[in-house]
């Protein structure tokens, strides 16, 4: 497996390790929609590399290039999401860029082994450049504007993202939530030294580190080896076709789940289904180290278990942290604490996907896969006892909970301010 590290690290880890920190910089100074334009250009470079590279090396530009975009977008895109969507609607939002990545990776997988590698990259350019002429027509976050100061385009903005003309009440709600946000600076050291921004810290953390721990790099990395190392009999283009169909309709269900049954409610059910796939999976590879007589009749197993685990994965773990990711953070440091949140993620998948190799080649199969079950556990135990649930809630209420839990703070209950005593 030690073969497939080298591209891993180069586009998994590299430039998306380092990509967030110019993404929060641009995030505060330009604004979240011209960041998102700009996370295009890499991806048209990259491409254009495609299109005429003569070598391998090229190839590695294009997607170092292309990472860099990766970086920026995904930082970038929670943050627009949450602040462009109203309560009821923004977990379904922010779930959306899972959804679309799913759909994005499984065009891959059908249209790539039936095309050059020059149709291909035709194809693929002609995506960002699509998006930059479409998404130049929405309106920039109002947040952003009242950031600024710029309150008659605040209201533009949100006129339009709201299809009314009346937007007084909640305009004046944002305005007032920026203005208490914003009375701190912001600075780096506030993610640590600030306790409710510390705390949203700790709780994201707690929940990619389970998103990634729980094996989901590194079953889909290298899905095909576990498939040829199981004897399944799934073929390298099978496999890679049902991942992603199995990824993309699960990903739209949770995105219709999350406003529904809460963020909470996924994440547990999502940890508690990897966990059980990991201890069965390695439960299998146990066996096959052993040599024993049942192996005939499971060599069913990881073809039915995996796609079990992607599913379990993927209604929660893949989709929710997104949304959370959109609302913990107040204003003034919600660029810098999704930068730190994006270096994280970037960092572990490279741990995880190293680790994996290392534990399968030198203890096997069944040690890595009891060991993500084992570190599964621990995720739900993590996500039962820290995460407060936030389905349709406003910012402020997320906050008051975070920052003050005992304190009395107004929630918008359907068109009514009802008062209410949050408590944890």
């Amino acid at each position: 497996m030690s073969q497939f590290v080298p591209l891993t690290s180069l586009y998994g880890f590299l430039v998306p390790a380092a990509s967030p920190i110019p993404a929060a910089y641009l995030a505060d100074r330009i604004g979240t929609k011209k960041t998102l334009l700009l996370a295009s250009v890499p991806y048209i470079i990259g491409w254009i590399l495609v299109m005429f590279a003569g070598n391998v090396p090229t190839i590695y530009a294009s997607r170092l290039i292309s990472g860099l975009g990766y970086g920026i977008a995904y930082t970038t895109a929670p943050m627009y999401l949450g602040e462009i969507a109203s309560d009821d609607v923004r977990g379904a939002m922010a779930t959306l860029i899972t959804v679309m990545s799913k759909f994005g990776i499984l065009s891959q997988y059908c249209i790539g082994p039936y095309v050059s590698m020059l149709g291909l990259a035709s194809f693929n350019i002609a995506i960002p450049i699509l998006f930059v002429v479409t998404f130049s027509t929405m309106p920039e976050s109002p947040y952003y504007y009242i950031k600024q100061g710029q309150k008659q385009e605040a209201e533009a903005s949100l006129k339009k993202l709201r299809g009314r003309s009346y937007v007084r009440d909640e305009l004046e709600s944002m305005n007032n939530l920026v203005s208490e946000n914003m009375k701190e600076k912001g600075r780096w050291k506030d993610l640590f030294y600030v306790g409710g921004n510390r705390k949203g810290l700790i709780i994201l953390m707690g929940i990619y580190f389970t998103q990634q721990f729980c094996g989901s790099t590194a079953i889909i990395s290298y899905a095909q080896q576990i498939f040829g190392a199981a004897e399944g009999g799934l073929g390298a283009e099978e496999s890679c076709i049902l991942f992603g169909t199995v990824q993309l309709l699960t990903s739209a269900m949770s995105s219709q789940l999350v406003d529904r049954l809460g963020r909470k409610p996924l994440l547990l059910i999502s940890s508690c289904g990897v966990g059980l796939a990991n201890v069965i999976i390695g439960a299998y590879f146990f066996m096959k180290h052993q040599n024993s007589e049942y192996l005939v009749s499971l060599k069913f197993i990881p073809i039915v278990v995996i796609p079990i685990f992607i599913f379990s994965y993927t209604i929660g773990l893949a989709t929710v942290p997104f949304a959370i990711t959109s609302e913990i953070f107040p204003t003034n440091i919600k660029s810098k604490a999704t930068c730190v949140i994006q270096i994280f993620v970037a960092l572990m998948t490279f741990a995880v996907t190293k680790l994996y190799q290392v534990v399968a080649d030198n203890l096997g199969n069944y040690v890595a896969f009891w060991g993500f079950g084992a570190l599964s556990v621990l995720g739900v135990i993590f996500i039962l006892l820290q995460l407060p649930e936030t389905k349709g809630q406003s910012f402020a209420a997320i906050q008051e909970k975070l920052y003050s839990p005992n304190k009395v703070v107004y929630e918008k209950d359907e068109d009514e301010m009802a008062r209410v005593k949050i408590t944890l």
